[in-house]
């Protein structure tokens, strides 16, 4: 099916390409989110007449696409979840949530421009793209924690994995220099009975 492009699509075309794409992409997706028209010659004649407009108004976006770009780029956001001791998350962070971790932060993003190529699972530092424009991709991150304080740490470059091996590790450590202590007094002890016991021989 040929379609009309209204706006630069990732992967197909710019503004006034006309382009081939499968019949249920140009219904479901491009159709349907006004980017593109039926290559009707009808509407070919009506995209020329208002392709300065048209072009006008995707400049105008695109600006303020870039605008918030500039300020969104390279930004932190908090998602706390529930998650294993191993960091694992019971469940996954959506692009609803990047979007609302966004939103709450003072960014109005919708989760449509939001991209998660791997789905998030874990506890960590997860980097997530937002298409603000055709033209205009940030990268933003998500500190997906169990709690704010987590979530510090995680940012300071530390994985809660690491984190847990450094606890588990500590605790090892204290445990050792526990027995270490009751094995020093349990000898201290014997030499302490053997003393009495020399004494009692001499006697």
């Amino acid at each position: 099916m040929q379609v009309i492009l209204l706006e630069r699509v990732a992967k197909l075309g710019q503004m006034g390409d006309v382009v081939d794409v499968k019949p249920g992409f140009a219904r479901n997706y491009l159709l349907l989110q006004g980017k593109a028209l039926s290559a009707s010659q009808a509407n070919i004649d009506a995209f020329e007449a208002q392709k300065a407009q048209l072009e006008a108004r995707n400049l105008e976006t695109k600006k303020e696409a870039e605008a918030l770009g500039e300020k969104l780029d390279g930004q932190q956001f908090i998602v706390i979840r529930s998650a294993s001791d191993g960091g694992n998350l019971y469940g996954s962070v959506t692009t609803r949530d990047a979007a609302d971790a966004a939103t709450e932060n003072g960014f109005s993003i919708d989760r449509k421009q939001v991209v998660i190529v791997q789905p998030i699972k874990e506890l960590g530092l997860h980097d997530v793209n937002v298409t603000l424009h055709p033209e205009v991709e940030v990268k933003i991150t998500l500190n997906v924690a169990r709690s704010p304080e987590e979530a510090e740490l995680q940012a300071s470059g530390k994985s809660i994995q690491e984190l847990a091996a450094e606890e588990e590790a500590q605790a090892d450590f204290e445990i050792a220099e526990l027995f270490e202590d009751i094995g020093s007094a349990a000898s201290d002890e014997d030499e302490g009975a053997s003393d009495s016991a020399e004494e009692s021989d001499e006697g």
